[in-house]
């Protein structure tokens, strides 16, 4: 029945076509929203030797080099840790922000200057594969991550577990409690009111909000993030300090020091957290790569600690130091792009990110000191909206559920437990505003 179907509209469009009723381009349009959309429909990825269940360890790294970026290669290659190979499997995102980016193909266009965008109102704005010869092609990408899906209009995440460790000892030096907000003001697609929230007097596109709830001597520490619509405006940060019981604005090099004394900078967040103006964007190439996607409900989960009411539990940890999420990594479609900052002061001379092709989420991120040395890894764990919470089943939004950040130079690492949650009760955005950051710390 579903092949007949499928003949008899491709009959009507041919007809359509010699008619002159049904444009050509629609014909592109949909093989551009497939492929960027549904990569893995037609044909998944393969690499010689690889399986589903298998392990990746230091006797035979050597053989799938190629599918792991450098650093983590060396992370085997020193046994530190290894990789346990899943089946590759599609996230599909929600179908309103597929046919949102369906809507825009063609009307949306970079600026003169990187951070200008003109005509993009909601959905992927550049879904077309990038070209190498195109070179503005990795500023379509860092477009593209900005305004991707990752947790869609709304979500938080509820309990949000860090823990400090000695990478050597396996020492864990500290743990800090959290509670994650994220707000999209514009580009809404699922959660009312669509297509953004009104007023918005600043013009926002998104917002963060973060509130620390445990240990006691950060308790009620807050963090809130404002984004301009204007990519050329800079944000505007403040910090609620808990026990000075005052609201203060981050300057703007704030965002690049340590978080809480973690080895994240603000800037690290979600695997780029700033402007697109503030860096150099370069496409490297498409790839398939080995990228730490996974359902989180067929983990091994952490059953000794952090463990809610509710019986949910978070990816556990193993591994050199205890810095490696104990979860399984899909071979997948890959975009390695590289940002350069503008500002010859930043602490990092560049970040080589791998993009999911797919989601857009960056799941593997690589970072260099001012030298060029290798200093920083960053792993986020991808799970599955469908095997986690119930909540979160059918949103289509890849949830981040995982976290490594190691600094190798330090022999350190800080790692995140998250409990995603797809619930727009969750984030009001009365939450969003220095006002809610003094009620809350008082």
């Amino acid at each position: 029945m579903r092949a007949r179907y499928k003949k008899s509209v491709l009959s009507i469009l041919a007809i359509g076509i010699t008619l002159g009723i049904v444009p050509v381009s629609a014909f592109a349009s949909n093989d551009v929203i497939n492929e960027s959309f549904h990569p893995y429909n037609n044909e998944k990825p393969s690499h010689d030797g690889l399986s589903a269940g298998m392990t990746i360890d230091q006797s035979n790294v050597t053989q799938f080099k190629d599918i792991i970026d450098p650093a983590f290669y060396t992370f085997i290659e020193k046994g530190w840790t290894s990789i346990t190979v899943g089946e590759t499997t599609s996230f599909d995102l929600h179908p309103a922000y597929v046919e949102a980016s369906r809507n825009a193909l063609g009307n949306v266009s970079l600026g003169e200057q990187v951070g200008e965008i003109n005509g993009w109102k909601a959905g992927r704005p550049f879904p077309q594969e990038p070209n190498a010869d195109d070179s503005r092609a990795g500023e379509k990408l860092a477009w593209n991550y900005k305004y991707g899906y990752n947790w869609g209009d709304s979500a938080a995440i509820a309990p949000f577990y860090w823990k400090y460790r000695d990478m050597d000892s396996g020492k864990v030096e500290r743990t800090i409690k959290f509670n994650f907000h994220f707000l999209n003001y514009k580009g809404r697609v699922i959660q009312e009111p669509t297509p953004e929230i009104t007023p918005n007097p600043s013009d926002l596109f998104r917002a963060i909000y973060v509130q620390v709830l445990d240990p006691a001597d950060v308790r009620n520490t807050q963090l809130l993030i404002h984004r301009a619509a204007d990519d050329l405006k800079r944000d505007n940060s403040w910090l609620y300090l808990g026990f000075q019981r005052r609201v203060r604005r981050l300057a703007t090099g704030q965002v690049t020091d340590a978080f809480l004394g973690s080895d994240l900078m603000i800037e690290d967040f979600e695997g780029y957290n700033g402007r697109i103006s503030d860096m150099n964007w370069t496409y490297k190439g498409t790839r398939y790569m080995l990228m730490p996607f996974y359902n989180h409900n067929d983990m091994n989960l952490d059953t000794e600690t952090h463990q809610d009411d509710d019986g949910y539990q978070v990816i556990a940890f193993g591994g050199q130091g205890g810095c490696f999420p104990d979860i399984t990594w899909q071979l997948r479609k890959v975009y390695e792009v590289e940002s350069v900052p503008v500002d010859e002061s930043h602490p990092l001379s560049k970040r080589v990110h791998y993009m999911d092709a797919q989601t857009f989420t960056i799941p593997r991120t690589v970072s260099y000191d001012r030298k060029g040395s290798l200093w920083k890894t960053f792993t986020i764990g991808q799970a599955h909206p469908d095997h986690h919470l119930s909540k979160n089943k059918g949103t289509g939004v890849s949830i981040d559920d995982s976290f490594s950040m190691i600094d190798v130079q330090a022999s350190h690492c800080t790692t995140g437990q998250f409990k995603g949650q797809v619930d727009p009760e969750m984030s009001r955005p009365s939450m969003f505003n220095v006002q809610h950051l003094r009620a809350t710390g008082s």
